[in-house]
């Protein structure tokens, strides 16, 4: 991955094969307080506005259009959606009642930009032959099932993994550990999950033989990211976008 900057916007970009990955920073946006400064998330107590501006920042920075970006009601359960075209109107571009609940986008268009929102989980890009998919990676959906199912839809070949909770911040229960214990061990450490070595097992398991991850654990690096549980609930959030190359 590389890191890329414009207009204040920072972020992290992944080459797959025949699209593009986005990986957003808090850089760049005009959000104040806990939300300084590019939060992307409405549900979070900032004000609305606000959001707006850093969406439609976030987008110009990607040269992407604001009303092709495919969003859904995150639940963290393992659900992934397929759409052929945006929604009219678009929950991304602006406030639209009735978000359909989904964890996961997918689509095969060139133009449209499958994005989830992300504090902690991690953000996972699939590329392959059926299109790109951008799927919302907690420690549920990954236990649900949402990489198979991701990587299923778009027949993925290739994934990125961009920033999220790193093993060295993700202390969890027995409940979490005892999920994964089906993929064998070395994840967990005393109380400690490595959730993006979860996500790669799962990805390989998954027939996803390239895998490429930022490696950046959101809760260690305030300076550049949002964290959910480093700032008890009150904060904003980042995301992971995808799209074919070509017409973006």
């Amino acid at each position: 991955m590389k890191w890329c900057e414009q207009d204040g916007a920072r972020w992290l970009e992944a080459e797959l094969q025949g699209a593009t990955a986005a990986f957003t920073t808090r850089l760049g946006g005009v959000s104040e307080g806990p939300f300084e400064s590019l939060n992307l998330g409405r549900l979070t107590g900032d004000e609305t506005a606000r959001v707006s501006e850093n969406r439609r920042r976030a987008a110009a920075a990607l040269g992407l259009d604001p009303a092709r970006v495919l969003i859904g009601r995150q639940v963290h359960e393992a659900r992934v959606v397929r759409r052929v075209r945006a929604p009219d109107p678009n929950p991304y571009a602006g406030p639209a009642p009735g978000a359909e609940e989904a964890d996961g986008q997918a689509a095969s268009a060139p133009g449209l930009a499958p994005l989830v929102f992300v504090a902690d989980c991690l953000p996972v890009a699939l590329s392959g032959s059926n299109g790109v998919a951008m799927i919302h990676c907690g420690w549920r959906g990954l236990a649900g099932g949402i990489v198979e199912r991701g990587a299923n839809e778009v027949k993925a070949t290739a994934a990125a993994i961009g920033p999220g909770i790193g093993p060295c911040c993700f202390e969890v229960g027995a409940e979490v550990s005892d999920a994964f214990r089906p993929l064998g061990p070395g994840l967990v450490e005393g109380r400690m999950l490595d959730l993006v070595e979860v996500a790669r097992r799962l990805l390989d398991r998954s027939g996803v033989g390239e895998i490429e991850a930022a490696g950046l654990c959101t809760s260690c690096s305030e300076e550049l990211f949002f964290s959910h549980r480093r700032d008890h609930g009150r904060t904003g959030r980042q995301a992971g976008l995808v799209w074919l190359n070509g017409d973006a």
